[in-house]
């Protein structure tokens, strides 16, 4: 059996929590990529742990000698080709008589459905699958082609949005050592609404993941109003926005801006800059204004600081998904994983008007 069960992912205490809640709920989690050593072992260490069934999209018999290869047991991990599959014919169906297919570049809908983000992506949306999990072989734009064009968007989210869970030991990240980012992938320049949305869609995951009312901060370059500056105004204004839309739904989220990120990470800093803060709190989320700013943010912290980063998770969508660079190692895919998977057992509380 080679060498592999020594290389399982390591746990932490981030993902143990997750481990814990998925033991009691397991969901079924579809890889689009399957044909990567990293996503076998990931799989297989689910399995192991008795937290995931796990779907694999690819070639059955390049993924059987794969895992032969290297040792890993495929015991409980399902294997889909899928042209070959016995639902391919459906979904070709069902993606002819989506209203959107007319805007794809394809000469009929076997050609999109036989890719494996857009199959996977049909799974989720009719519920063969409880999370999607892309991006390790492919391009991000690739992948949310597909969610865009197969998977519905919340009514109440106008674009959809990318969340990392950024897990350290350092004292100022995060009161469990677990920050979330937001929008780290997608929407570039931001407008005040799509702020408002970011902080209350990421507010709610992290919510849900903490057990206890998150801390959220809009991120500036300004500390309220010390620069008066288009895109400070743009931050306190959305601010504003998110507050007044938790107030009216009675979300149990605290939300803060515009303020600096020494103010939002560090109580001392906030201590001098905010008026009465002695006592506050490290914030759990944090919103960026752009997204250069994010990408860049959450690269240096996982860089520098030997941060694990887990996601990205996509909100935004009636089901969950999960977007991974190329470059993941096994330990970020399969935090990732969990996470998402979490977020499936979550979503009917974080999202009750849904038909999920």
């Amino acid at each position: 059996m080679s060498d592999f069960p020594s290389e399982f992912p390591a746990t932490n205490p981030v993902t143990t929590l997750l481990l814990d809640q998925l033991r009691r709920h397991p969901k079924r989690v579809v890889f689009t990529e399957g044909e990567d050593l990293r996503i076998l072992k990931v799989a297989a260490s689910l399995v192991q742990h008795q937290a995931v069934a796990p779907i694999l999209l690819g070639n059955r018999e390049r993924i059987r000698a794969l895992a032969a290869a290297h040792g890993v047991p495929l015991t409980f991990i399902h294997i889909i080709d899928p042209p070959t599959a016995t639902d391919f014919g459906l979904f070709c169906r069902r993606m002819e008589n989506m209203a959107r297919y007319r805007t794809l570049q394809a000469a009929n809908p076997a050609e999109i459905v036989a890719r494996p983000h857009y199959f996977g992506a049909l799974m989720v949306q009719y519920g063969q699958a409880d999370a999607l999990v892309s991006g390790n072989q492919s391009l991000p734009a690739a992948f949310f082609r597909a969610l865009i064009q197969t998977i519905k968007p919340l009514p109440h989210v106008a674009k959809i949005f990318a969340t990392s869970l950024v897990f350290g030991e350092h004292l100022n990240l995060g009161n469990n050592g677990l920050v979330f980012l937001a929008d780290c992938g997608l929407i570039p320049n931001p407008t005040v609404d799509d702020l408002a949305s970011i902080a209350l869609e990421t507010g709610k995951l992290a919510r849900h993941f903490l057990g206890r009312t998150p801390l959220v901060a809009m991120l500036s370059h300004s500390t309220k109003g010390s620069a008066a500056t288009p895109d400070a105004k743009r931050v306190a204004a959305a601010t504003a926005l998110a507050r007044e839309q938790a107030s009216a739904e009675f979300l149990e989220i605290d939300i803060e801006g515009e303020v600096q990120a020494d103010v939002a990470i560090d109580p001392l800093a906030a201590e001098i800059k905010l008026p009465g803060a002695e006592s506050r709190a490290t914030a759990d989320v944090l919103v960026f204004p752009n997204l250069d700013a994010a990408h860049i943010s959450l690269k240096l912290l996982q860089h520098l600081t030997g941060a694990h980063a887990y996601g990205q998770i996509i909100l935004g969508l009636s089901r969950p998904a999960a977007q991974i660079a190329r470059t993941a190692s096994v330990d970020t895919i399969f935090g990732t994983a969990a996470a998402v998977a979490v977020e499936a057992i979550k979503f009917h509380q974080l999202h009750p008007d849904s038909d999920f």
